[in-house]
């Protein structure tokens, strides 16, 4: 019985799944985004997100300790040095996944695992939209749209109109 194995194993082995998380996160934090199967992207949001609340601290210790989870000095420094700077503020929830469909060589479902705070896209829409409109005002604009059409179409017309030069 499995009743306090909360954790997934993707049926794998121990070494196995701390190697492949391991590796995961690394390309996590270096990339911002990672494209995976929605299983494991469940189970590397609860791996990493812990190793990024504890950059927020920027000591000897917590590097030691980010380190033996990352096994990756390139990865470590930018987690200290960028990523930690972006979400000081942020009380948590530093991931965010979107699922992407299904893959289609096995049917496996698919997602993208991201830093929040990465994604220029959807901070993008953050900022105020443009007022709402009616849809009688979409009727209005196509018809203006296409009244300079027709009068491009007449102007066309109207230089053919031209005499031949008689010799």
């Amino acid at each position: 019985m499995r009743h306090g194995c909360k954790q997934n194993k993707l049926s794998r082995t121990h070494a196995h799944r701390a190697a492949m998380l391991s590796n995961m996160a690394a390309s996590l934090i270096k990339h911002k985004r990672v494209e995976t199967t929605l299983a494991k992207a469940k189970v590397l949001r609860g791996y990493v997100e812990p190793l990024i609340n504890r950059s927020k601290d920027d000591s000897t210790h917590s590097r030691r300790m980010v380190f033996s989870y990352l096994q990756d000095k390139e990865a470590v420094t930018e987690l200290f040095r960028e990523i930690s700077q972006k979400v000081a503020n942020r009380p948590g929830g530093y991931t965010r996944i979107l699922k992407t469909g299904i893959r289609k060589g096995d049917n496996s479902e698919m997602a993208i695992i991201e830093l929040v705070d990465y994604n220029e896209n959807m901070l993008k829409e953050n900022k105020p939209a443009k007022a709402k409109t009616t849809r009688r005002s979409r009727a209005k604009k196509a018809t203006a749209e296409t009244e300079p059409e027709a009068n491009a179409e007449e102007k066309v017309e109207e230089k053919p109109a031209e005499e031949p030069k008689a010799e």
